[in-house]
Parts: structure tokens; C-alpha cells; sequence
């Protein structure tokens, strides 16, 4: 298991949390595994993780409840399918995520990346048009980083070769980053 505090860790919350206050947006790609898990990164941000996240008393009165939360925007470039499939067709496969970070990029936004190998082509070709866009740039990667670990800002690299260790550290890492996030700006 990776050792977190061998890994750019604080650097990876740092970027997050600038994002977010200065009103950006999280966007996450991958593929298989790696796609469930930008699912996961968005259901812990999106609403709240460990902490009760209530809206403002004024808030649920204006929506007529008190049964929802403030979140984090975050976007899973993974979950429209009738777009990905209108990408596929018309485009590529390979440019499913680099087609949506040109549509809802902006600078200042951050693109999180996720492939176990480091060379998932759609996920590097995706990484490719946030720096063009003006994104910063994270990856989740397996030990070597692949062409995508170079090609970012910033790059939290499992110990582990095998895709599925590499999963499960790849876990460790962004429930550590979602608590940090979360605790930034839902303090108790």
C-alpha cells in the first residue's frame, strides 16, 4: 500500500480547494474501475461525505425543505452516455473526455484523471485539452505515471503495478482528498 505521505498529497488538496473557492469545478475521467471511481469522487462531493452539509436556514425555506445539502461541483465525464456514444460515432472513442473538457472546461477548473496504466489514450488526450484550455491537470496513476503522470500539474502515483492494488490505493487517495476537501469548507 502507498504511504500518502510519500506522494504530492497536500499539494493535490491545495488544488482542489483553490478551485472550488475560487469558484471553479472539479472534472473527472477514466476508464472501467477508474470510471466507477470518478462516480464515487462525485457522490462524495456533490453532497455530503462524513459531514451533514445543511443549507442555510433562509435556503430551506426558499426550497420548502431542510433534506438537502451543499456540495461541490463536480462533473463525471463518464456518466453521459448518449453523449459518449454520439462522440464515439462521430469522433472516436479517444476523444469522449476531451470533447466534454472542451465543452465545459474553463481556466482555473481542475481535470482528474484517472488511469491505472498512466496511457489510457482517452484519458491523455482529454488531460491534453484542459492545459490548452487553461485546467489544472491531476492524475491518479499505477507506480510508473505512463504518459499521463508528465503530461499534469500534478500526479499522485500509486507503489502497485497491478491494476487492481492500484485500485484499491487509488481509493485511499480520494477519500483522503474528499475528507480534506470536505473539511475546508464544511467546518464543525
Amino acid at each position: 500500500m502507498t504511504d500518502l505521505n510519500a506522494i504530492p498529497f497536500e499539494a493535490a488538496v491545495s488544488m482542489l480547494v483553490s478551485c472550488f473557492r475560487s469558484g471553479g469545478k472539479l472534472l473527472l475521467c477514466g476508464n472501467g474501475g477508474s470510471a466507477a471511481d470518478c462516480a464515487h469522487i462525485v457522490g462524495e462531493l456533490a453532497k455530503g461525505f462524513r459531514k451533514k452539509r445543511p443549507l442555510p436556514e433562509a435556503l430551506q425555506r426558499a426550497v420548502g425543505t431542510d433534506r438537502l445539502q451543499l456540495g461541490l461541483p463536480a462533473i463525471d465525464l463518464t456518466s453521459n452516455a448518449a453523449l459518449i456514444a454520439a462522440v464515439n460515432n462521430d469522433q472516436g472513442g479517444e476523444f469522449v473526455y476531451a470533447q466534454q473538457v472542451m465543452a465545459y472546461g474553463r481556466p482555473g477548473d481542475v481535470l482528474l484523471g484517472i488511469s491505472t496504466s498512466g496511457n489510457a489514450k482517452n484519458v491523455l488526450l482529454a488531460a491534453k485539452a484542459a492545459k490548452a484550455l487553461g485546467l489544472h491537470t491531476l492524475a491518479l496513476t499505477g507506480q510508473d505515471g505512463g504518459a499521463l503522470a508528465p503530461l499534469c500539474d500534478l500526479a499522485l502515483r500509486s507503489d502497485e503495478t497491478e491494476t487492481y492494488l492500484v485500485q484499491e490505493d487509488h481509493l485511499l487517495f480520494y477519500h483522503r482528498l474528499c475528507l480534506r476537501v470536505e473539511e475546508a469548507f464544511f467546518p464543525e
